[in-house]
């Protein structure tokens, strides 16, 4: 993560249209959402989204000040490497012609190999993003026939 790049939390009501108003919120002050994940919390009446935007200060305040003002958000925190665990998961999919070289990285990763065929190795791994980064670099040398990110998601570590 860039020193531009933020990551936050927002709890919000888990009903119909509260992604679309938030994310609406984002394309309407002309922020980028850079990634974002959402799901339902232990109380099945709630949801944590988990928001990757850069802006500077200034903007981060404004950010935060007018998504805590929606009508369904309960709460919203930043979050960084230093009070949170952030992770991020990956499914990429390689030429299968180098089975041992593409099992030797993953065991060094710690990934697992969820699917295998004659012509392709689809491995998965979670980790934190220069992880991901790391891994997606090492495989590339197996001809990447498919990746798909999720984006971060975290929590306030303690």
């Amino acid at each position: 993560m860039n020193t531009d790049t933020h990551v936050l939390s927002v709890l919000v009501e888990n009903h119909a249209g509260v992604l679309n108003r938030v994310s609406g919120l984002f394309s309407r002050r002309m922020y980028n959402i850079e990634s974002l994940s959402v799901g339902v919390t232990e109380d099945p009446t709630v949801s944590r989204m988990t928001i990757v935007t850069s802006a500077d200060g200034d903007s981060l305040t404004q950010i935060m000040n007018q998504v805590s003002k929606l009508i369904d958000v309960k709460d919203i925190k930043i979050l960084s490497l230093d009070n949170a665990v952030l992770r991020e998961h990956v499914l990429i999919k390689v030429s299968g012609a180098d089975v041992a070289g593409v099992m030797q990285i993953c065991n060094v990763f710690r990934a697992n190999i969820v699917d295998i065929s004659s012509e392709s190795m689809t491995a998965e791994l979670t980790g934190a993003p220069s992880k991901i980064n790391a891994f997606i670099s090492l495989m590339e040398q197996f001809e990447v026939k498919d990746l798909v990110r999720t984006g971060l998601t975290g929590l306030l570590r303690g």
